[in-house]
């Protein structure tokens, strides 16, 4: 094919459109109007870049042939012939002389009437900056200014802004877009690729609107576009009988008319019958029109968080209009860390977070952002750290004593290298005028409650009470039970607190916590109750501290002067993750098991090998070993299908085991069922227990080896590490086995992490991978700060260095007095992300 148009085809379409009148003939193929469009739209090869627009320049006047008057077209057609003439004199000059910089536009001899070129528009549209759309005075735009204030804002759509808690220019230029959509790149016909998301530049070759025959709600919108490398056939789909009636077909045809010049933009997907754009963007372009004015098309789109009553388009044309305030920001990071960190300026990164130019820019963006929800953050941490080592507590406790030597010496075992390095980092804590703030994190069965007895010991024998608050009574009863087999051999007395304690037990324990007659209290919630009043409380040990709220935790303190406190979680979290939630507390450590704990067999099985599972249990109970079988909760909050687990139990019960006793346990049920059911499993009463996640935490029977967890694809893989802990516990070797009914790779992936590793951090961090930090932690997590843009699964590095940038601000101000505007933004964004101040 040859490169140059078919010149002899163009002179003659032109002479006969000429000879019938100007009426836009039809071809066989096409009207003379496109024929000539898409001719012109394509200019000879190595044309100069003017003659290019100029060619183009015709190759749009002639797609609105059809709304042009009688005179218009003849001029149009005479300015035409005339440009195609010189054209072809310059083509062929070229052919002659090829390095010779021959152009029509630049031939004074030959050349056509500037001023005419001038007057017409390129075909391929230009795209500006956003800012080129925006109508607002920029002097106007105080940050602090209300919405409804802003006339091309106006108080309706205020209104629907406010559904975002979105009221001032601030909070809008602050609502980051939790996505884009790349429009940018524009694309011919020819060059569609499956899976890039594109824009694409066509005449409307054939219009069709249609209800489809298999549903008479869906209707679809058929549109034949054509440029100068092929044609494209794309739909849009409106579902609701409304869009049916004859009026609205009539309205669609007015607003894409054939024969004019459309944009498109969308992700381009192969089809049944080809390539199609997958419910794209439209816009018609305007004749007169040198860009594309366009908030969607041929742009970096931004997509953001919605609720119902709020469209894209509404927060889109919001932001447009409040992006000129961004002149009035004031960046508050000092100017030495953007350049130590290679960061932008905060102007520039909410301009481009929300309309970037291109993928670049974006990333530029979204980093300096990442990092600044990261720093205030970690800045608001070490602050208060800071702010609390100011404060002086009574208990000053000392490390060592009779009391710590004896327990030693009781200890049926030796203490791992882990378990001494976290506890000489406690007793040195304790020491200090300043009340302690650690935690220690420890894997399945690392013994972190021998390291807190340690802790717990040494304020007793200074003469200080203390507490140990656990977040459920089946934990709170395996703190309490391990500690009584250890105190009474010291003669110290300890009690249980719990919401099922009996009115008699609870008014003693409250008597003698206030006598001081009590050193210590173990419990639940009912540890922080208004009539539970300490005489002298020194250290507070909290467990699983993460399923309280911040005010539980804090109330447990208040009820001492400053009390050291201690908490503890079995919930291995990736260092990302701990830095986020615990950036004001000390972190220990137990990175090592105790000797002699026994390796668990994990295995991922399907029903088909449900027989297998359950003859091994056979074979491990007839040998004295013990069954959990764990049936997954049904829903977030935790309301258990109890039909399907009492159905479960009874099939099990009478037709897979009838030779043993078949224990149930679940959430719903009494305190006093639940301890009955507990009991009779650790005496071996009953072999086999069903059982809900319960049992998650603080279930302790050695003699259990084997665990077969149902539908294992519904947990995430830090809590079925945290049920298959439940067994290893003694010398026996144990096994556990995730019954999955799900085919999909990513759940069969997913299980084979557990296969792989027993260690809890990194199936943590696989975890928080696969799923998020939210899910890793439990959806009711409430320390878990609300990031915009930032991912604790993805921006490690940036969360890194935002650590080390707070820090050594920390290190030169640390009130942050000599830089009142970064104490200002610390003070707002730690609120916004924390939900308190920075001392709650």
């Amino acid at each position: 094919m040859s490169d140059e148009p078919d010149w002899l085809r163009i002179h003659k379409a032109l002479a006969v459109e000429a000879q019938y009148n100007y009426t836009d003939l039809q071809g066989q193929q096409y009207r003379f109007s496109e024929f000539l469009s898409l001719s012109f739209g394509k200019p000879p090869a190595h044309t100069s870049f003017d003659d290019r627009n100029h060619w183009r320049n015709l190759a749009f006047e002639f797609a609105d042939y059809h709304n042009l008057t009688l005179a218009d077209r003849k001029e149009l057609l005479s300015k035409a012939s005339q440009f195609l003439t010189f054209a072809e004199e310059v083509a062929a000059k070229k052919r002659h002389h090829p390095t010779a910089p021959v152009s029509a536009a630049n031939d004074s001899a030959q050349s056509p009437p500037q001023s005419n070129i001038a007057t017409l528009q390129p075909t391929k549209k230009v795209l500006p900056p956003v800012s080129s759309i925006v109508r607002e005075n920029s002097g106007n735009l105080e940050l602090g200014r209300s919405l409804r204030d802003i006339p091309s804002i106006g108080i309706r759509k205020a209104d629907i802004l406010s559904k975002l808690g979105l009221f001032t220019v601030k909070d809008v230029l602050y609502y980051y877009p939790r996505d884009h959509i790349d429009y940018a790149k524009q694309v011919n016909i020819i060059e569609l690729e499956p899976g890039e998301t594109v824009t694409l530049v066509g005449i409307i070759h054939k219009f069709n609107f249609f209800t489809s025959p298999k549903n008479k709600k869906l209707n679809v919108l058929d549109i034949t576009l054509k440029d100068e490398t092929g044609h494209l056939k794309i739909s849009r789909f409106y579902a609701g009988t409304r869009y049916s009636n004859r009026g609205w077909q009539e309205t669609l045809k007015r607003k894409y008319p054939v024969g004019s010049w459309v944009a498109a933009s969308g992700l381009v997907k192969q089809g049944k019958y080809g390539l199609n754009l997958d419910n794209p963007e439209l816009e018609v372009l305007s004749e007169g029109d040198t860009s594309i004015s366009s908030l969607k098309i041929g742009r970096v789109l931004p997509v953001y968080p919605l609720v119902e009553g709020v469209s894209a388009d509404t927060i889109r044309e919001a932001v447009v209009i409040v992006l000129p305030a961004t002149e009035k920001l004031k960046d508050p990071l000092p100017k030495v860390v953007r350049e130590q960190y290679g960061l932008i300026d905060l102007p520039t990164a909410i301009r481009h977070i929300h309309f970037p130019e291109d993928s670049d820019t974006k990333e530029a963006a979204r980093r300096r952002l990442i990092f600044d929800e990261f720093f205030y953050l970690q800045l608001g941490f070490l602050q208060r750290r800071h702010l609390l080592r100011q404060i002086q507590t009574e208990a000053v406790i000392k490390p060592t004593g009779i009391l710590i030597d004896r327990f030693n010496e009781i200890l049926p075992f030796q203490l791992t290298k882990a378990q001494l390095r976290v506890v000489g980092e406690i007793l040195g804590d304790l020491e200090k005028t300043a009340p302690m703030n650690r935690l220690v994190q420890g894997d399945v069965g690392s013994g972190k409650t021998v390291v807190a007895v340690m802790a717990i010991l040494a304020a007793i024998q200074s003469g200080y009470q203390t507490a140990l608050m656990a977040p459920t009574e089946v934990l709170a009863e395996q703190h309490y039970r391990k500690l009584v087999g250890w105190f009474n051999l010291l003669h110290i007395p300890v009690e249980l607190l719990t919401g099922s304690s009996k009115i008699a037990k609870r008014r003693q324990i409250y008597r003698e916590l206030e006598t001081g007659e009590l050193s210590i209290a173990v419990g639940t919630h009912a540890l922080i109750q208004d009539k539970v009043n300490f005489r002298n409380l020194g250290l507070v040990v909290i467990d699983e501290q993460h399923r309280f709220g911040v005010f539980q935790r804090a109330k447990l303190q208040q009820k001492g002067s400053q009390p050291h406190v201690l908490t503890m979680t079995a919930t291995p979290i990736p260092r990302t993750l701990a830095l986020t939630l615990h950036g004001d507390l000390d972190v220990s450590q137990i990175d090592e098991l105790p000797a002699g704990r026994q390796p668990i067999q994990t295995t991922a099985m399907n029903n088909r090998q449900r027989t297998q599972v359950y003859e091994l249990m056979k074979r491990e109970i007839a040998q004295g070993r013990q069954v959990y079988i764990v049936l997954p909760l049904i829903e977030e909050s935790e309301k258990l299908d109890l039909r399907a687990a009492t159905e479960e139990h009874e099939r099990l019960a009478t037709e897979v085991f009838p030779e043993f006793k078949v224990g149930l346990l679940h959430g719903r049920m009494s305190s006093a069922d639940k301890d009955a059911a507990l009991s009779d499993f650790r005496d071996n009463v009953t072999q086999i227990i069903v059982s809900t996640t319960v049992i998650e935490v603080g279930v302790d029977v050695p003699n259990a080896s084997v665990m077969l967890i149902e539908n294992a694809e519904r947990f995430g893989l830090s809590q079925l590490h945290q049920l298959r802990g439940r067994v290893g516990r003694g010398e026996h070797r144990s096994f556990c086995f995730l019954m999955s009914s799900s085919s999909s790779n990513d759940a069969k992936q997913r299980l084979q992490v557990l296969e792989q590793s027993q260690d809890g951090f990194w199936i943590s961090e696989m975890d928080m991978q696969l799923r998020g930090p939210g899910q890793v932690l439990g959806t009711r997590q409430s320390g878990l700060a609300d990031f915009a843009l930032a991912s604790l699964a993805q921006d490690e590095e940036v969360l890194t260095i935002a650590r080390d940038a707070a820090e050594k601000v920390i290190l030169q101000d640390k009130d942050l007095s000599q830089s009142p505007g970064l104490k200002a933004e610390l003070d707002y964004r730690f609120q916004k992300l924390m939900g308190g101040s920075i001392l709650t």
